[in-house]
């Protein structure tokens, strides 16, 4: 059974409840096996199952209830944003030029405004009604189809409370001006035209500033898609030909000239370069690339003329799949807003009873049978409660904050892990690729049987099919040395241990000296040695020859630059930090000890990696472990967060929770801290949210606020949540330096 995920875009969402229904009835639909609803974003994230449902019925269900969706295009959707805008702006300013004459009418209403003198024509109520109307019914109309579908559904959302209180107000009106023509016999008599007017006005005034608003927090991904060029200039029987990206096939060469944007992932072929990769990874320094060395789509080529092989579709560059995970985690859910999800599930029902008592206590205590005062009371109740603020309080700020991360190379596969990351207490480290560049070079090589060049080339023949960054490094070695390397047969590699194959007819082992003593071969000839370079930091590789223990190699690998500045930020966070490695423990710890790392855990295969932390999370440790993605696979599934190192050639790390498209661990208490900013914004928008209508209902209730004024209240409360979420982009992220430990300053 084949399982899928597809993002949708929703429309006709207004409020929690709205987004809140959607969810549910997906949920229940056969072969939905995961819903999340992103109102900010207005996306639908699904995983289903191709065997029971298709997209065509999942997009029906939705508009049967009374939505529209549609499949998320992959490019930017920035113009039909900019339409949605214009739009709205189109329909607040039609309200509002109808809406300045009954404002003006309403200076005979009091006696403060007595001295504005009111044309006679605005005083009559059937201008008034005119007037009214197309606010009423055709800037209003969407307020009518949604409740209508909301109530069908039994699911009340905004759009009710709304069309409660502008109905109200507007058919009360039809009834006083029908007084006005036949009882009162043309005397003057008040009308409340004006305030569902108004409160259509100010609602989609609102709608029109939150569009606005909301269209800076999807900058992250607009940035992303923009990047991406549309032509590449192909090289074809030997001459130049412009051609859109689409067409690009695997294995096409591509000619880069300085200042132009590399199309697609790829390997340099000719020509050296500087490569600008800031766009992606956030760091400002300009990266040498030599022929073999890849290239990145969408990063901008400096000063040299070049040429490179195309080696990934356009779909599978590292571009796309930056996107695709900063899309999935923009539109994930994060665990808090469940309690968002319970408030709003019932907020239009209690606050439409809360409505109803208030119209009664007026009508029958407060007042005298004042049908008027009364009505006003209750539709500013209905008008002030805003569900909107408290549905937008989590995926704005989880937006905001994702989009700003994704700015600077550090990518979070859901929401959850951008609310939970801060609560980590112990970070663990592997070394070999993390802490070090991950590119050890030869310094040492010594023979106890036959001669230093031989044992070195059947060394390296039997590592060339390794991946391991030691086995590259005899590889390179053998390789500068002129050194041919020779076919190898029967190869066979042993995770954390070493490597066995025959070369040209010889039989040889490579690795540590548990894989020796496996292999029942003496190597006590070399022990002075093999001890001597260990303190000295380097990695000692054995090599046995049939059986006989030949000579040994060492290789050292360098600190990255970040790291010491890392850790150091990280201890001043309160967070423990802890070395986790295969390697032997003096290699291991002189390593930590440039780190500025304490506590190291040496001599670790990768299943006992994993071990290692479970053995921390039993000891109710919070847990983030940070590897290359390769060999630390099942420690990065084990631990309560797991960062992977992508080195900007792979961002689809499936292990990993986070993936750094950088080689600056700096980015690792960035992190933290984007997470720890996140969760506060969230906390005070929905605190925001819920005081806003804890205080606003009551001040409602005593007849305080005209309904207007309830009504703009309510427009710019999901204003104010948005822009407190829209801070999150102000949180800096300076590059790597020497500043040791001194504490990051965020704005």
């Amino acid at each position: 059974m084949a399982n899928n995920q597809i993002i949708l875009e929703i429309g006709g969402m207004t409020c929690a409840a709205c987004s809140s229904r959607i969810e549910k009835v997906l949920s229940r639909f056969q072969g939905v096996n995961q819903v999340h609803i992103n109102l900010a974003t207005e996306t639908a994230y699904l995983e289903y199952s191709t065997a029971d449902v298709s997209i065509a019925d999942i997009i029906s269900r939705v508009e049967k209830i009374g939505y529209k969706a549609s499949i998320q295009e992959k490019k930017s959707n920035n113009q039909d944003h900019r339409r949605d805008i214009l739009a709205k702006k189109r329909e607040f300013l039609f309200a509002a030029l109808l809406s300045l004459p009954l404002l003006w009418s309403m200076a005979a209403h009091f006696s403060f405004t007595s001295f504005i003198p009111v044309p006679s024509l605005l005083a009559n109520p059937w201008i008034q009604f005119m007037l009214a109307t197309p606010i009423q019914f055709v800037i209003g109309r969407a307020f009518y189809t949604g409740a209508f579908y909301a109530i069908r559904n039994k699911t009340p959302n905004m759009d009710v409370l709304v069309v409660l209180g502008t109905s109200a107000a507007y058919f009360y009106s039809i009834y006083l001006a029908y007084e006005w023509s036949t009882v009162a016999g043309g005397e003057s008599s008040m009308t409340y035209f004006e305030t569902g007017a108004f409160l259509i006005t100010f609602i989609k005034m609102g709608k029109w500033l939150e569009a606005l608003t909301k269209g800076r927090t999807g900058l992250a991904i607009e940035k992303l898609v923009n990047l991406q060029v549309k032509t590449a200039t192909v090289i074809r029987n030997g001459k130049d030909e412009q051609i859109p990206i689409e067409l690009l096939r695997i294995d096409d060469v591509i000619r880069i000239k300085p200042g132009e944007r590399i199309p697609v992932d790829g390997e340099l072929l000719t020509g050296s370069t500087y490569v600008d990769q800031s766009m992606l990874t956030g760091e400002s320094i300009p990266v040498k690339k030599e022929p073999g060395d890849p290239l990145i789509g969408a990063t901008l080529n400096k000063n040299g003329s070049v040429t490179y092989r195309v080696n990934k579709r356009l779909e599978d560059t590292v571009l796309n799949q930056i996107i695709r995970m900063v899309r999935e985690a923009q539109g994930s859910k994060a665990p808090i807003q469940r309690v968002a999800d319970v408030i709003s599930e019932f907020f239009v029902q209690i606050v439409v009873c809360i409505a109803i008592a208030t119209f009664i206590i007026w009508y029958v205590w407060l007042t005298s049978q004042d049908l008027g005062l009364a009505m006003q009371a209750a539709i500013s109740v209905l008008v002030i409660a805003c569900p909107c603020a408290l549905g937008l309080a989590t995926p704005t700020s989880i937006m905001v904050g994702s989009g700003r991360a994704a700015e600077h190379g550090i990518l979070f596969k859901r929401g959850e892990q951008l609310e939970r990351l801060h609560k980590t207490d112990t970070i663990v480290f592997d070394k070999t690729g993390t802490l070090t560049v991950g590119k050890p070079v030869m310094t040492d090589a010594m023979t106890f049987e036959g001669d230093v060049a031989d044992i070195l080339t059947l060394a390296a023949s039997a590592e060339k099919l390794s991946e391991h960054p030691v086995a590259s490094a005899l590889v390179q070695a053998a390789l500068e040395k002129g050194h041919l390397l020779q076919e190898v047969n029967d190869f066979n590699a042993v995770s954390g241990m070493g490597i066995e194959a025959f070369v040209h007819g010889q039989a040889v082992i490579v690795g540590t000296r548990n894989w020796l003593k496996m292999n029942q071969i003496d190597y006590t000839a070399g022990e002075e040695q093999i001890m001597r370079l260990e303190l000295e930091g380097k990695t000692v590789v054995l090599v046995a020859i049939n059986h006989t223990f030949a000579g040994l190699f060492a290789v050292a690998d360098e600190l990255r630059d970040s790291a010491v500045e890392a850790i150091s930020q990280l201890r001043s966070m309160g967070k423990e930090v802890i070395m986790l490695t295969g390697d032997h423990m003096n290699a291991a710890r002189i390593i930590a000890n440039k780190a500025g790392i304490d506590q190291v855990i040496a001599g670790v295969l990768p299943e006992g990696k994993a071990q290692v932390i479970r053995d921390l999370r039993k000891a109710r440790k919070k847990v983030l472990m940070v590897g290359d993605g390769i060999n630390d696979a099942p420690a990065l599934a084990t631990a309560n967060f797991s960062l992977a190192l992508s080195n900007g050639t792979d961002v689809a790390i499936e292990a990993a929770d986070l993936t750094l498209v950088t080689d600056n661990l700096m980015r690792i208490p960035h992190a933290i801290e984007i997470s720890r900013r996140t969760i506060k914004n969230i906390k005070q928008n929905l605190v925001a949210s819920l005081l806003y209508n804890a205080i606003a209902i009551p001040i409602a209730m005593s007849g305080m606020l005209m309904p207007w004024v309830a009504g703009a209240a309510m427009a710019l409360s999901s204003v104010s949540v948005i822009l407190n979420a829209l801070r999150l982009q102000k949180i800096s992220m300076p590059a790597h330096s020497s500043q040791g430990g001194k504490p990051i300053e965020y704005v």
